[in-house]
């Protein structure tokens, strides 16, 4: 498959996350097409992860993989002399279309690699909670190496910042807002708590950098003539270590007018890498951490992570090539 056509053939497939059957479906008969045995994977309603390889090595020891969802909006294909726009393109379409045309190439030369591509990566990493699952359920599964594919600009990852996610909910009284004695505002006691956490001096390691906070979301009351009874925001760690200590250090600076909750936890994690490949870190998450059954990891891909999840994503073209050689060189130095 020419990947550069494959790439503006998936972007122009909305794959929202929770709407990925459609790009399922076109990756499954293309890859049927060409001869892989490629198996879809039951995740949830008509939604499923697509697992192929080839008919010489049905339990390879090398796995390539990436997700098929996108974040919203759906924006479709465009492209000019060096680059592929549209949703999708960097992260992580053009990942699988590289990954496809490595395999393929691979093939041609005898070795077998396998392609497992999964659903709800930017939301929940549902899919490959079920991907894992299924890997501990075939005797015959021999997944030595995952080979993740993230946009990394073609170099490969040392170490993945690991996510904690916070959710901090206060509750309150309402009342008219000429009155405000007789109500207890929740948004007074949200930003009190969410300004002592932007406070808080937060872990850093000298090889990796700091831990980051970000508040993503914010919501709460009910009219601007009323003294609010609700508010409650999401916020967002990049871990560079263990977060039991930051847990106890974040409830002991939100205080008891919220209540806090960690609705999800990655872990920071170090990664194998290829001597001779220019390195990286990943200061964003993967799903490496769900995908404990499928080998050892690595991380790495074509397309940069600061053009993702934004209006103008894209993919250079040449990347996308070199990454086809990459994954090729990778899987031969694995095996």
């Amino acid at each position: 498959m020419d990947a550069i056509t494959l790439t503006r053939q998936l972007i122009d497939i909305e794959s929202i996350s929770g709407n990925e059957a459609a790009v399922g479906n076109y990756l499954y008969g293309e890859l049927c097409r060409v001869g892989y045995q490629t198996r879809r994977i039951p995740v949830q309603d008509d939604r499923f992860n697509l697992y192929a390889t080839s008919p010489e090595q049905p339990h390879p020891a090398i796995v390539f993989s990436t997700h098929m969802d996108t974040v919203p909006p759906f924006i479709p294909s465009s492209e000019d002399a060096t680059r592929i726009y549209g949703r999708g393109s960097c992260d992580a379409k053009g990942i699988i279309a590289a990954q496809i045309a490595a395999s393929e190439r691979l093939w041609q030369q005898g070795i077998y690699v396998g392609l497992l591509f999964v659903v709800g990566e930017e939301r929940d990493s549902l899919g490959a909670k079920v991907a894992n699952d299924y890997a501990a359920s075939q005797p015959a599964h021999a997944a030595k190496y995952l080979v993740n594919g993230e946009p990394t600009e073609n170099h490969i990852a040392l170490a993945s910042k690991g996510t904690l996610r916070v959710e901090v909910t206060a509750s309150g009284r309402m009342a008219h807002s000429a009155y405000p004695e007789l109500g207890e505002s929740a948004i007074d006691k949200l930003i009190a708590a969410l300004s002592r956490l932007l406070a808080m001096p937060l872990p850093s390691d000298p090889e990796i950098g700091p831990c980051t906070l970000n508040i993503g979301l914010i919501e709460g009351g009910r009219a601007p003539n009323v003294i609010p009874d609700h508010a409650h925001a999401d916020l967002v760690y990049r871990l560079v270590g263990p977060s039991q200590d930051l847990r106890r250090e974040i409830l002991a600076a939100a205080g008891d007018q919220v209540k806090i909750e960690f609705p999800l936890e990655l872990p920071f994690l170090r990664l194998r890498t290829i001597d001779g490949l220019p390195t990286m870190i990943a200061a964003f998450t993967t799903d490496i951490p769900r995908l404990t059954n499928w080998g050892e990891p690595l991380l790495i891909g074509p397309g940069s992570i600061h053009v993702a999840h934004t209006e103008r994503e894209f993919i250079d073209k040449q990347q996308l090539a070199d990454a086809i050689d990459l994954y090729c060189t990778i899987a031969k130095r694995l095996g």
